[in-house]
């Protein structure tokens, strides 16, 4: 029983990271692009890295949001199918 709930554990902390992977590259893509235009044009301002951040995040989690609510599901399937055996 005690493997079975590490399992769940590890099936869940995949499952985390496999969701919230498309927006983290998104974010990182992004952040790296604006740094590198504002190293190239010396322009500092905080409001330039941030906002372009944001919006392409939001982008991206509109795109992702089938998919990533497709995998939560089929998640959340599997785990209440494994309930019962859970209680022994």
């Amino acid at each position: 029983m005690e493997a079975k709930l590490i399992a769940l554990g590890i099936e869940t902390f995949k499952t985390a990271l496999i969701l919230a992977l498309p927006s983290l590259l998104a974010g990182m893509l992004i952040g790296l692009a604006v740094s590198i235009f504002q190293a190239t044009t010396q322009i500092n301002e905080m409001t330039l890295s941030f906002i372009p951040k944001i919006i392409g995040v939001v982008i991206v989690i509109i795109l992702t949001m089938p998919w990533m609510l497709n995998v939560m599901i089929d998640f959340a399937t599997e785990t209440f199918n494994m309930m019962p055996s859970f209680v022994e």
